[in-house]
């Protein structure tokens, strides 16, 4: 039997609440919100060469352009710079296209000495598939409200 009693696991906690350092809340939003616009601000970027120098129309550019931030950011995560990155800049990071293929890549590469089936394949989609599951699902409400909304 274990001799901690709720008393002194409520006294530990306490402890460790007193020594934790706090969070800078405010700080990290700030970040994320900047680091996030940055990121986006350099897709706007390579958008802005395909359509100058790449001849795309507005409409057509899109797909390119998040091809490339997806191949960057897969690159830098196979450098090992995303992660270091990502831990600064927190959800700033997370959130855009660069953060779904970071997270892509970074299972890849974890499981790739189980082969390129059971391992990569079979792996990488674990947490991607739910991601790519709700975003389909989402996608069809909103379209039925916005198509509902119109009609109406």
């Amino acid at each position: 039997m274990s001799s901690i009693t709720n008393a002194d696991r409520e006294k530990y906690q306490q402890l460790v609440k007193k020594h934790r350092p706090a969070r800078p809340i405010f700080l990290n939003t700030v970040r994320a919100f900047v680091i996030g616009g940055l990121i986006c601000e350099l897709g706007q970027v390579i958008q802005s060469l395909f359509i100058r120098y790449g001849h795309f129309k507005v409409t057509t550019a899109g797909n390119p352009t998040a091809a490339v931030m997806i191949f960057l950011s897969a690159v830098f995560t196979a450098l090992g710079v995303y992660d270091r990155f990502a831990q600064w800049a927190g959800a700033g990071s997370a959130v855009p296209v660069t953060g779904f293929a970071n997270t892509m890549t970074s299972a890849a590469m974890e499981h790739r000495s189980e082969g390129w089936v059971s391992g990569v394949g079979g792996n990488m989609f674990k947490l991607a598939g739910p991601v790519i599951v709700f975003g389909v699902v989402s996608a069809f409400f909103v379209s039925l409200i916005r198509y509902i909304v119109m009609h109406l």
